[in-house]
């Protein structure tokens, strides 16, 4: 199996990001008066995430640190943090607008659901992660480590919460090498189809399942995808095969090794955070939390799930879901079941 030369950078140790400085970015004040400038220019526009296309969100400072966040994401780590966007100084209603600006000229949004939702609020919407079609980002539940189904996904913080919610990452590179260190019979395993349940995202008429390997490679570049909750709901359904227990085996190792110290690394959010992370090569997780009894104060983030030029090109047997494997793609995401998108989660199912 390659050693995934060209992703060298992407295969870290929890220590290996002691120096914060190779991945939060502190935005200048040159920086935020960009952002200032682009969203005042969207808002005497028309001022609607629907109608907005990246020439309404101009940016000047803003676009090398752009193009350095894009490039570390694909080429170096895959993790990068915008820190310090004054979220006090901007009603939430500008603040969606601004990171929805922030997301046009990075790339193309993605759907998050069958809903449509291009820009989704991460908050507690009283559902149940566990249930049979639960997704993780309207719940308060602890969240184990997994990707989402994009290249890129970014978190804008507007409000921590009140205890927990710490974010946690590593990179799926640098397990899926210990994993061949360590246990190589399991790891052939991970490079073959598992059967994944849609979790109630499928389009009617179709099987409410579909299967993706773990880990795969093309032209030299690794990826992995994984949410073994969803591979395990996907037991389900009668006419799934069952898990082998070298399967079940190999997608536990996965994820005890995601929660190892060695490479989990932890951070705390602050508000004006916005992190990014390449789902390509790195999964992330989300500790339980408990909000402040005030509705202004719940815990609040925005989410994108993003097709980025530079993306790398996939395997065919992640078609299921990206659809399109070539490099720098318009790809991924839950395809939407409605006829118009929208651009704020509101009643989720």
């Amino acid at each position: 199996m390659n050693d995934y030369a060209a992703d060298r950078l992407a295969n870290w140790t929890a220590s290996d990001l002691d120096d914060t400085a190779q991945w939060i970015h502190r935005l200048s004040d040159a920086e935020t008066a960009d952002l200032d400038r682009a969203l005042r220019t969207t808002k005497a526009r028309h001022g609607s995430c629907a109608t907005m296309v990246k020439e309404d969100f101009p940016l000047d400072a803003m676009r090398p640190t752009l193009a350095r966040l894009l490039d570390r994401l694909e080429n170096g780590r895959g993790v990068y943090v915008l820190r310090g966007i004054p979220t006090e100084r901007y009603s939430k209603e500008d603040l969606r607008l601004m990171y929805w600006g922030i997301g046009l000229n990075m790339g193309r949004a993605v759907s998050q659901s069958r809903r449509g939702d291009l820009l989704g609020d991460v908050k507690n919407f009283n559902s149940d992660f566990n249930s049979a079609k639960g997704r993780g980002y309207v719940s308060r539940q602890h969240l184990g480590f997994h990707t989402d189904t994009s290249d890129v996904v970014g978190l804008f913080v507007i409000q921590t919460a009140m205890r927990g919610g710490v974010s946690m990452f590593c990179s799926s590179l640098a397990v899926h090498d210990e994993i061949k260190r360590t246990r190589p019979d399991l790891l052939e395993v991970l490079y073959q189809p598992f059967h994944w349940s849609w979790k109630g995202q499928e389009e009617p008429g179709e099987l409410p399942y579909y299967t993706m390997p773990v880990y795969s490679s093309a032209g030299g570049r690794f990826s992995s995808r994984f949410i073994r909750s969803h591979i395990r709901a996907a037991q389900e359904f009668p006419d799934v095969p069952r898990l082998t227990a070298k399967q079940e085996e190999a997608i536990n190792l996965v994820f005890d090794m995601a929660n190892d110290r060695r490479f989990c690394r932890e951070m705390k959010f602050e508000s004006g955070d916005v992190q990014f992370l390449n789902n390509h090569v790195t999964m992330h997780a989300r500790t339980e939390f408990e909000d402040f009894p005030e509705p202004e104060r719940k815990r609040h983030l925005l989410r994108l799930w993003l097709a980025v030029p530079n993306s790398r090109p996939l395997d065919d047997g992640m078609k299921a879901i990206f659809r399109d494997t070539r490099a720098g793609a318009f790809r991924g995401g839950f395809p939407s079941r409605v006829s118009e998108h929208t651009y704020e989660t509101v009643n989720p199912d």
